[in-house]
């Protein structure tokens, strides 16, 4: 959900109601909305600056058609559709990248709308629109899409508002042509932003520089890389793991007085975004070559996960120009493009690639508690200032902030000290425009030729094509470090520590029809270390999902869409396969007591798929956090603003038995592996007990447990779907997580045969009107894990079912 990942959720809350008269209003009030439920059979509108009339059919699923005489013209019904269908997430979306949600929900959205501009982001849209040729094409396409919107606006009256603004008491904003670049920016936080530095330094001042760097690692110890390294299975590199050094490794460390407590400065005070600010976001995509094909076509599938809202963050559409283009695919509202989908040639879906690309650098600066310079070579150097002003709903100032950047850009105090930050997200270029063009490649070739430009949040762009290629390619801006490392605090004082400049092209991460005749990424590390060491990120995704898609691809040679769109939802888990008989042994080789062989022999009936029905899922997820709790113990004692470290480093664990961190050093007996296993068994089993009930009485049951929750954007239950079973469980293709809040948020499947043929599906439905049909009429698919046929006419008399109908007009 949009807000409450960012902690505003009920924001719609804090201020005063809007008075019931109006409100209740039967012709200008909240039940007009019921009025713009259903697509009209036929509607016109005018859009300024529109070059020719354009044709939108909407098919029998509520997707527009857009059929125009130029990519422009296409754009501005883009807005304007997307607009009539979504228009409060549409500023909703602009406004979290802008820091502006306080003018809408009020204070209770400030310390987001804080965050945001303390790293910088208005500031760096702002500077990309001034850099931009308003005659250019960049310039253009925002512009246009602009216009759309802003058409739309236009012709509304009260009656015709969402319903959210009815229940806020406001009324929409206008589209600016910088909106789309705060949507962008929006995107780069959630997929680009890091505190890897933060994390290595508190972690080596509490554990020591070797600790650190084996529980939060530069390289994955599962090797199972995005571009393939000529190996046939994954390969496991276990090392020891140092302990912590002993004593106090630095004045800062925290320590554990007589009582018990934990006493001492923290090491990462409380501040805004704290580490890991958001779930982290996680996705798959694949492709496989022809001769791996029952028909004979190469296959792509597309499958992100992100925040579940409602509506969903992917909207549906189709662009047609003759002769220029022929899109279909998802685009999120507010992008002046495609993101993912298909044209009649090419098909391609992304993938976080989890890259590096902010790094931090402590600065001198010449008064501590409000600095005016900093020193850099040697010389006084003045801060820029930016004041920064929150207001209210009504326009009432509700707090001030005074930012200071560096040449590098923002300055944040940390600790006793002050942070200067580099980061893509914040240079120049947007994405959009490399999108479009690549909406119109004829090959993968053309296709990694257009986006070959896209600079922030990096992506893993896969890319398929009719003649039979597949090809994937890490694509955005990768810093070139002096040191070669970026997850380290840098030092400020000196250009040597600088960037100087980013990788070429040529050595982007990236691979074109392999001989083992698939590619796949799940966010996994893309290059093997051994095959190239260059420093890319560090404290990578644990590669649960990269580990099974990369087995049920090598195990299959004549692989049908269906196949594809199965596995997009396999239960499987290869956390559960190597942890579980781990912890089967363990229980064997302690001494017998009732609990811990029931528990035994429970969990060894579980066939390690987190499929609806099973009922021992449960006693998995509870041991494996009892285990959670009882290795890192020390580590949690240490600095509990540290994130424990990957599963993947845990697994790394279980093949040392004798290793210091199984030891809990606070308790005189000596613990080692079999010790801590069997007691997590043991007090996972005691939880499941205790909060589901005996074993046999039914409350284990997978589907009564973990569910989805696709909230509405201000988390109004009423208008949320909660409760919905899935399939899968953490670490599955097809993950769930705690709060069900964030999954699957489009799932693609298209065969590039002679014609090509597509699916898809996301959880919610294309209209943000509650009242629309077509507001959930999506969700029981994609809870059973079906995909529609994605219909895609060539004119506008092929549109299949009662479409409706709107025609567009350049405005006099």
């Amino acid at each position: 959900m949009l807000l409450a990942a960012l902690g505003v959720a009920g924001a719609y809350r804090t201020g005063p109601l809007p008075p019931l008269g109006p409100l209740l209003d039967p012709v200008r009030g909240i039940w007009s909305v019921a009025r713009q439920a259903e697509l009209p059979r036929e509607a016109e509108g005018r859009i300024p600056g529109l070059e020719a009339r354009v044709e939108v059919r909407y098919d029998d699923r509520g997707v527009p058609h857009i059929f125009a005489a130029s990519e422009p013209d296409a754009i501005r019904a883009l807005g304007y559709v997307v607009a009539r269908d979504r228009l409060f997430q549409l500023e909703l979306q602009w406004r979290a990248g802008a820091g502006r949600l306080t003018e809408l929900l009020g204070p209770r959205a400030l310390a987001l709308d804080r965050a945001m501009r303390a790293l910088g982001l208005p500031w760096a849209a702002e500077r990309k629109l001034a850099a931009l040729d308003p005659a250019g094409p960049e310039a253009r396409l925002l512009r246009a899409y602009a216009d759309g919107v802003n058409a739309w606006l236009d012709r509304l009256g009260r009656g015709g508002l969402p319903f959210e603004y009815h229940l806020l008491g406001t009324r929409p904003a206008r589209w600016e042509p910088i909106c789309s670049i705060h949507l962008l920016h929006r995107m780069g936080w959630t997929l680009a932003y890091n505190e890897l530095e933060l994390v290595q330094d508190a972690a080596r001042r509490a554990l020591g520089a070797a600790a650190a760097d084996a529980l939060y690692p530069v390289n994955s110890p599962i090797q199972e890389p995005v571009v393939p390294n000529g190996r046939t299975a994954p390969r496991f590199e276990w090392g020891r793991l140092p302990a912590p050094e002993p004593g106090p490794v630095a004045s800062g460390t925290r320590t554990r007085g007589a009582d018990g407590a934990r006493s001492g400065p923290a090491l990462l005070p409380p501040r805004a975004p704290a580490i890991a600010p958001v779930p982290l976001p996680a996705s798959n995509n694949w492709a496989v070559a022809p001769a791996r094909t029952a028909a004979g076509h190469a296959l792509l599938a597309g499958d992100p996960h992100l925040d579940l809202t409602l509506p969903s963050i992917w909207y549906e559409a189709h662009l047609v120009v003759p002769g220029r283009l022929d899109v279909y695919g998802v685009t999120i509202p507010g992008a002046p493009a495609i993101v993912l989908g298909f044209n009649r040639d090419v098909a391609w879906s992304m993938t976080n690639t989890d890259a590096d690309v902010l790094d931090r650098y402590r600065e001198v600066v010449d008064d501590g508690a409000s600095p005016t310079r900093y020193r850099l070579d040697g010389a006084w150097r003045p801060l820029a200032f930016r004041e920064e002003i929150y207001r209210g709903p009504g326009g009432d100032t509700l707090a001030r902030d005074t930012l200071r950047f560096t040449y590098r850009g923002p300055l944040q105090r940390h600790r006793d000290g002050w942070l200067s930050i580099r980061w893509t997200v914040l240079e120049p270029g947007s994405g959009f425009g490399s999108l479009l063009r690549a909406a119109q490649a004829r090959s993968a070739a053309e296709w990694l030729a257009a986006t070959s430009d896209y600079a922030a949040p990096s992506q893993n762009m896969l890319v398929a094509d009719r003649t039979g290629t597949i090809a994937i390619r890490a694509t955005g801006l990768f810093p070139i470090r002096p040191s070669g490392r970026g997850d380290t605090l840098q030092d400020g004082t000196g250009t040597r520590n600088d960037w100087t400049g980013f990788w070429p092209l040529a050595e982007y991460p990236a691979a074109v029809a392999p001989r083992q005749g698939y590619l796949a990424s799940a966010n996994q590390q893309p290059l093997d270390p051994r095959v190239n060491p260059r420093y890319l990120s560090a404290h990578w995704y644990a590669p649960w999902r990269a580990l099974r898609i990369n087995r049920l691809l090598r195990g299959g040679q004549r692989l049908t869409p269906d196949d594809m769109r199965r596995f997009q939802t396999d239960p499987g888990s290869e956390a559960a396969e190597l942890i579980v008989p781990a912890l089967l042994a363990a229980a064997g080789r302690r001494p017998v007591d009732d609990t811990l062989a029931r528990a035994a022999r429970l969990l060894a009936e579980w066939d390690r798929r987190y499929t609806r029905e099973n009922t021992r899922a449960v006693l998995f997820e509870a041991a494996l956090g009892a285990l959670r709790e009882l290795l890192w113990d020390e580590l949690d004692a240490l600095e509990p603003a540290l994130p424990r470290p990957a599963d993947a480093i845990l697994v790394a664990l279980l093949h040392d038995p004798s290793n210091p961190w199984w030891d809990n050093r606070e308790t005189p007996e000596r613990d080692d592996r079999d010790a801590v296993l069997a007691r997590a068994l043991r007090e996972g089993y005691r939880r499941t007990v205790a909060r589901y009930g005996p074993a046999e009485g039914g409350g284990w049951v997978w589907s009564r447990i973990r569910h989805a929750n696709i909230r509405h954007l201000l988390g109004i239950p009423a208008l949320s779907a909660l409760g919905i079973p899935v399939q899968g469980g953490p670490g599955t293709l097809n993950p769930s997580s705690g709060g069900g809040g964030f999954g699957s948020s489009w799932r693609m499947v298209v065969e590039l045969g002679p014609e090509l043929r597509a699916w898809g599906i996301y959880p919610g439905g294309q209209s943000g009107n509650p009242a629309s049909p077509r507001y959930l009429d999506r969700l029981s698919r994609w809870e059973a894990g079906a995909l529609d046929a994605l219909r895609f006419p060539r004119a506008p008399a092929e549109v299949s079912g009662p479409a409706a109908r709107l025609s567009l007009e350049p405005a006099s």
